[in-house]
């Protein structure tokens, strides 16, 4: 868990929704900051990070230097080709 601080408030399906819907819709990777600043109702910052641990862990974010970018991918033709390819 980010920081390893103890958990005050749990995230509703809502605001796990919406702050994936954020980091679905950056044009470029967006910081802790910027997805508060795009959330349509506010967010105690606890809660955004362990929506953000949640989502990283499930694979559809990820965090680099600048901020957070959407990687999930449904395309059944990577996943075939991820499964079976040669691992070099």
């Amino acid at each position: 868990m980010y920081g390893q601080t103890q958990v005050v408030h749990y995230p509703t399906l809502k605001t796990v929704m919406a702050i994936e819907e954020v980091v679905k819709n950056a044009d470029t990777a967006v910081s802790r900051n910027q997805i508060i600043e795009r959330l349509p109702t506010k967010v105690m910052r606890s809660t955004l990070n362990v929506t953000l641990d949640y989502l990283e862990n499930r694979g559809l974010v990820l965090e680099t230097k600048k901020g957070f970018v959407y990687t999930y991918n449904p395309n059944k033709k990577l996943e075939k080709a991820e499964r079976e390819g040669l691992r070099v």
